[in-house]
């Protein structure tokens, strides 16, 4: 909070003329409250950001905060906290236009307080972040897939520009080796086996001052302690003036991947494409029958038969139940021969 130095809000509100250019482009809105009188003003970017006419809405907190997604408006303060605690936090909510079209907007406000130190007015800008939070949510979704996919198959892509002060080691490369970034940042060969990493430091060295394509197998050593062998094929990838600004990577596994825990995420989407027929083999592996199921999952008899008795996937709480009771009787899932399910006694 800052103290006001001027008796009237709406001078300071409306000083910040360069809001005019920001708001041209469609992308930020600003508001005024003044507390004592109640007045309320919303700038002409501001309507536009809401999806509504000047002429067709009185500018208040409440209206604003009206506006807000169901699922997102307790976020925001309510006009009693705003005027009587003077709170006003920075906020990112999605709005819904009458329109019915969602946008993610970020909030960032201001409290102004009187001489005697008491809430006087509030103040604010609006800014349309849509696009930039449908990117990180494309990315999250990326590296999801990525992981999953590293998981089952130990392969994974990268980029990297190979200068010593920006080499970048990927996420699944730190975590299959159990080397830091830091450490990788000084010598990327120290997640090669010792007896390897002068000729792979020679060998891929070469190659990349060659400037053209080229594979190379490695050795890794493992974060248990294991070693495994790794083909490795790199591509220059070239500025518009063919100058070659980083390398892109395609790491895989030679000679067949070994089972590994199947635990969060993937975990998660293995459990879903169970049916059926997968609980009921299961169950029967262990010598279990439908009323043992029923007692070690905590389910009615009629559930665990309806479970069994269906053909597709289904990620109901139910089937978690039972699946998580299967676990600790001591039964395995895991994906075999493409999308095949595998059921082993552990």
């Amino acid at each position: 909070m800052e103290r006001l130095d001027t008796p009237d809000p709406r001078s300071v509100f409306s000083s910040l003329a360069y809001f005019r250019l920001l708001e041209a482009c469609g992308l930020t809105g600003s508001w005024c409250w003044t507390f004592a009188s109640g007045e309320q003003s919303w700038s002409p970017g501001l309507f536009a950001l809401l999806g509504l006419e000047a002429s067709a809405v009185r500018p208040s907190y409440g209206a604003l905060r009206a506006l807000a997604h169901p699922a997102d408006r307790e976020v925001l303060e309510t006009e009693v906290e705003v005027l009587g605690a003077g709170l006003l936090r920075a906020h990112t909510v999605r709005i819904v236009r009458p329109d019915g079209s969602v946008r993610t907007l970020e909030s960032r406000g201001e409290i102004f307080l009187d001489a005697e130190g008491r809430p006087a007015a509030a103040s604010g800008f609006i800014l349309d972040v849509t696009d930039r939070e449908a990117l990180a949510d494309a990315r999250r979704a990326e590296q999801r897939r990525r992981w999953a996919l590293f998981r089952e198959t130990q392969s994974w892509t990268h980029a990297s520009l190979y200068a010593q002060a920006q080499r970048v080691g990927s996420r699944e490369l730190l975590s299959l080796t159990g080397v830091t970034q830091q450490a990788f940042r000084d010598d990327c060969t120290c997640v090669v086996a010792a007896e390897d990493r002068s000729r792979t430091r020679e060998h891929v060295g070469s190659l990349m001052r060659a400037g053209r394509p080229f594979e190379a197998f490695k050795r890794l050593v493992l974060a248990d302690g294991a070693s495994g062998s790794f083909r490795f094929v790199y591509v220059p990838v070239r500025d518009a003036s063919g100058r070659i600004e980083s390398w892109a990577t395609l790491a895989s596994r030679v000679g067949g991947i070994p089972s590994a825990p199947v635990d969060g995420f993937l975990r998660d989407e293995l459990e879903s494409a169970l049916g059926g027929k997968h609980l009921r083999a299961a169950r029967k592996m262990l010598g279990w029958s439908m009323m043992d199921c029923s007692l070690a999952s905590g389910l009615s008899f009629a559930t665990i038969r309806k479970l069994e008795g269906e053909t597709e996937a289904s990620a109901s709480s139910a089937r978690r139940r039972v699946v998580a009771a299967l676990r600790r009787g001591g039964i395995g899932f895991s994906l075999v021969d493409g999308s095949g399910i595998a059921i082993a006694r552990t």
